[in-house]
Protein backbone atom coordinates (compact mmCIF):
# COMPACT_ATOMS: atom_id res chain seq x y z
CA UNK A 1 0.00 0.00 0.00
CA UNK A 2 1.65 3.63 -1.02
CA UNK A 3 -1.27 5.83 0.85
CA UNK A 4 -0.78 9.74 1.70
CA UNK A 5 -2.43 10.41 5.04
CA UNK A 6 -3.88 13.69 5.61
CA UNK A 7 -5.36 15.68 8.65
CA UNK A 8 -5.29 18.62 10.30
CA UNK A 9 -3.52 18.99 13.87
CA UNK A 10 -4.88 17.23 16.63
CA UNK A 11 -7.26 14.41 13.95
CA UNK A 12 -5.67 11.48 14.89
CA UNK A 13 -2.60 10.57 12.11
CA UNK A 14 -0.70 9.29 14.35
CA UNK A 15 -2.39 6.79 15.81
CA UNK A 16 -4.14 5.69 12.54
CA UNK A 17 -0.50 5.51 10.71
CA UNK A 18 0.50 3.29 14.01
CA UNK A 19 -2.12 0.89 12.79
CA UNK A 20 -1.84 0.69 9.22
CA UNK A 21 1.55 0.35 9.42
CA UNK A 22 0.97 -2.96 11.44
CA UNK A 23 -1.81 -3.81 9.03
CA UNK A 24 0.07 -3.28 5.61
CA UNK A 25 3.49 -3.92 7.15
CA UNK A 26 5.04 -0.36 5.63
CA UNK A 27 6.79 2.15 6.97
CA UNK A 28 5.64 5.16 8.08
CA UNK A 29 7.20 8.13 6.83
CA UNK A 30 6.41 11.70 8.30
CA UNK A 31 8.20 14.59 7.35
CA UNK A 32 8.92 15.39 10.84
CA UNK A 33 10.94 12.43 11.75
CA UNK A 34 12.78 12.32 8.06
CA UNK A 35 13.66 15.51 8.84
CA UNK A 36 15.45 14.86 11.69
CA UNK A 37 17.22 11.92 10.72
CA UNK A 38 18.78 14.04 7.91
CA UNK A 39 19.82 16.72 10.76
CA UNK A 40 21.23 13.78 12.90
CA UNK A 41 23.17 12.10 9.45
CA UNK A 42 24.68 15.76 8.85
CA UNK A 43 23.31 14.57 4.58
CA UNK A 44 24.10 17.26 2.61
CA UNK A 45 20.43 18.36 2.14
CA UNK A 46 19.69 18.44 5.98
CA UNK A 47 22.36 20.70 6.28
CA UNK A 48 21.15 23.19 3.83
CA UNK A 49 17.37 22.48 5.24
CA UNK A 50 19.07 23.38 8.89
CA UNK A 51 20.50 26.34 7.66
CA UNK A 52 16.87 28.08 6.70
CA UNK A 53 15.34 26.36 9.82
CA UNK A 54 18.55 28.44 12.16
CA UNK A 55 17.45 31.43 9.92
CA UNK A 56 13.25 31.13 10.87
CA UNK A 57 12.87 30.56 7.56
CA UNK A 58 10.96 28.07 6.22
CA UNK A 59 12.47 25.13 3.67
CA UNK A 60 11.97 25.41 0.39
CA UNK A 61 10.36 22.92 -1.54
CA UNK A 62 12.72 21.66 -3.41
CA UNK A 63 15.08 20.58 -0.30
CA UNK A 64 11.75 18.95 1.01
CA UNK A 65 11.21 17.39 -1.88
CA UNK A 66 14.90 15.89 -2.01
CA UNK A 67 14.85 14.89 1.73
CA UNK A 68 11.51 12.94 0.82
CA UNK A 69 13.21 11.29 -2.05
CA UNK A 70 15.73 10.22 -0.25
CA UNK A 71 14.00 8.42 1.87
CA UNK A 72 10.89 6.67 -0.28
CA UNK A 73 13.81 5.32 -2.44
CA UNK A 74 15.15 3.24 0.77
CA UNK A 75 14.95 -0.26 0.29
CA UNK A 76 12.01 -0.87 3.13
CA UNK A 77 9.55 1.26 1.18
CA UNK A 78 10.05 -0.80 -2.24
CA UNK A 79 6.45 -2.45 -0.94
CA UNK A 80 5.03 0.74 0.37
CA UNK A 81 4.84 3.52 2.14
CA UNK A 82 2.52 5.90 4.09
CA UNK A 83 3.54 9.69 3.63
CA UNK A 84 2.22 12.02 6.64
CA UNK A 85 2.94 16.06 6.11
CA UNK A 86 4.08 15.27 2.76
CA UNK A 87 3.18 16.65 0.42
CA UNK A 88 2.28 19.93 1.22
CA UNK A 89 1.94 22.23 -1.70
CA UNK A 90 1.26 21.36 -5.09
CA UNK A 91 5.03 21.70 -6.20
CA UNK A 92 5.77 18.43 -3.94
CA UNK A 93 2.54 16.56 -5.14
CA UNK A 94 3.46 17.15 -8.42
CA UNK A 95 7.15 16.16 -7.47
CA UNK A 96 5.85 12.75 -6.22
CA UNK A 97 3.87 11.70 -8.85
CA UNK A 98 7.60 12.58 -10.81
CA UNK A 99 8.93 9.71 -8.59
CA UNK A 100 6.36 7.67 -8.66
CA UNK A 101 6.38 7.15 -12.13
CA UNK A 102 10.49 6.97 -11.91
CA UNK A 103 9.79 3.74 -9.39
CA UNK A 104 7.05 2.54 -11.38
CA UNK A 105 4.29 2.26 -8.81
CA UNK A 106 0.90 4.51 -7.81
CA UNK A 107 -0.36 5.93 -4.82
CA UNK A 108 -3.44 3.42 -3.59
CA UNK A 109 -5.15 6.42 -1.96
CA UNK A 110 -4.94 9.68 0.06
CA UNK A 111 -6.77 9.61 3.37
CA UNK A 112 -7.96 13.06 5.17
CA UNK A 113 -8.89 12.98 8.54
CA UNK A 114 -11.89 15.65 8.95
CA UNK A 115 -12.45 16.49 12.23
CA UNK A 116 -14.49 19.79 12.88
CA UNK A 117 -12.12 22.52 14.23
CA UNK A 118 -14.37 23.21 17.50
CA UNK A 119 -13.61 19.21 18.17
CA UNK A 120 -10.44 19.77 17.79
CA UNK A 121 -9.75 23.01 19.79
CA UNK A 122 -10.19 20.86 23.05
CA UNK A 123 -7.92 18.47 22.02
CA UNK A 124 -5.38 20.51 21.17
CA UNK A 125 -5.66 23.20 24.20
CA UNK A 126 -5.60 20.40 27.22
CA UNK A 127 -1.89 19.37 27.04
CA UNK A 128 -0.33 20.32 30.01
CA UNK A 129 3.03 19.58 31.20
CA UNK A 130 5.02 18.91 34.45
CA UNK A 131 7.32 22.12 35.33
CA UNK A 132 9.83 19.87 37.03
CA UNK A 133 9.44 16.66 35.44
CA UNK A 134 8.10 17.18 31.84
CA UNK A 135 5.45 14.20 32.72
CA UNK A 136 2.72 15.24 30.03
CA UNK A 137 -1.42 14.65 30.96
CA UNK A 138 -4.40 15.76 29.07
CA UNK A 139 -7.48 17.39 30.42
CA UNK A 140 -9.80 15.19 28.94
CA UNK A 141 -7.82 12.28 28.12
CA UNK A 142 -5.40 12.01 30.89
CA UNK A 143 -5.94 14.35 33.69
CA UNK A 144 -4.21 14.05 36.95
CA UNK A 145 -5.51 12.89 39.78
CA UNK A 146 -5.04 16.43 41.18
CA UNK A 147 -5.85 19.39 39.21
CA UNK A 148 -2.58 21.17 38.21
CA UNK A 149 -0.17 18.80 39.75
CA UNK A 150 1.64 16.19 38.57
CA UNK A 151 1.08 12.45 39.92
CA UNK A 152 4.72 11.58 39.95
CA UNK A 153 6.20 14.36 40.91
CA UNK A 154 3.94 16.89 42.71
CA UNK A 155 5.04 19.48 40.48
CA UNK A 156 3.11 22.44 38.81
CA UNK A 157 1.73 21.77 35.19
CA UNK A 158 1.46 24.56 32.68
CA UNK A 159 -0.01 25.15 29.43
CA UNK A 160 2.76 25.59 26.49
CA UNK A 161 2.23 28.84 24.65
CA UNK A 162 1.86 27.02 21.06
CA UNK A 163 -0.88 24.45 23.14
CA UNK A 164 -3.35 28.23 23.94
CA UNK A 165 -6.49 28.59 21.78
CA UNK A 166 -5.41 31.81 19.70
CA UNK A 167 -2.42 29.91 18.91
CA UNK A 168 -4.53 27.05 18.04
CA UNK A 169 -6.51 28.71 16.25
CA UNK A 170 -4.33 30.40 13.93
CA UNK A 171 -2.07 27.00 13.21
CA UNK A 172 -5.74 25.31 11.66
CA UNK A 173 -6.57 28.20 9.91
CA UNK A 174 -2.76 27.85 8.04
CA UNK A 175 -3.42 24.09 7.52
CA UNK A 176 -6.68 24.86 5.92
CA UNK A 177 -5.14 27.30 3.24
CA UNK A 178 -2.61 24.62 2.52
CA UNK A 179 -4.78 21.57 2.50
CA UNK A 180 -7.61 22.97 -0.09
CA UNK A 181 -5.25 22.82 -3.27
CA UNK A 182 -3.50 19.27 -2.09
CA UNK A 183 -7.16 18.18 -1.85
CA UNK A 184 -8.62 19.67 -5.52
CA UNK A 185 -5.09 18.04 -6.96
CA UNK A 186 -5.76 14.56 -5.93
CA UNK A 187 -9.91 14.25 -5.86
CA UNK A 188 -9.13 15.37 -9.88
CA UNK A 189 -7.19 11.97 -10.02
CA UNK A 190 -9.66 10.16 -8.32
CA UNK A 191 -7.55 9.21 -5.47
CA UNK A 192 -9.07 11.24 -2.84
CA UNK A 193 -11.12 10.16 0.24
CA UNK A 194 -12.58 12.34 3.24
CA UNK A 195 -12.41 10.19 6.31
CA UNK A 196 -14.91 11.51 9.63
CA UNK A 197 -12.27 11.56 12.10
CA UNK A 198 -14.61 12.72 14.89
CA UNK A 199 -15.49 8.58 14.83
CA UNK A 200 -13.77 6.28 17.42
CA UNK A 201 -10.31 5.48 16.66
CA UNK A 202 -11.46 1.84 15.53
CA UNK A 203 -14.17 3.19 13.50
CA UNK A 204 -11.93 5.54 11.64
CA UNK A 205 -9.44 2.47 11.39
CA UNK A 206 -12.33 0.87 9.88
CA UNK A 207 -13.63 3.49 6.98
CA UNK A 208 -9.96 4.01 5.84
CA UNK A 209 -9.29 0.38 5.37
CA UNK A 210 -13.10 0.62 3.17
CA UNK A 211 -11.77 3.36 1.42
CA UNK A 212 -8.38 1.62 0.92
CA UNK A 213 -10.00 -1.70 -0.42
CA UNK A 214 -13.00 -0.34 -2.00
CA UNK A 215 -10.65 1.17 -4.40
CA UNK A 216 -8.88 -1.76 -5.63
CA UNK A 217 -12.41 -3.85 -6.27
Amino acid sequence: MRIVLMGPPGSGKGTQAAKLVEKYHVPHVSTGDIFRASLQESTLLGREAKRYMDAGLLVPDEVTIGIARERLLKHDCEKGFILDGFPRTIEQAEALDELLVQMKVKLDGVLDLAVPEEELIPRLTGRRICKNCGATYHLQFRPPVQPGICDQCGGTLYQRSDDQEKTVRERLAVHRRQNQPIIKYYWKQGLYSGIDGSKTTDEVFQEMIQSLEGAHK
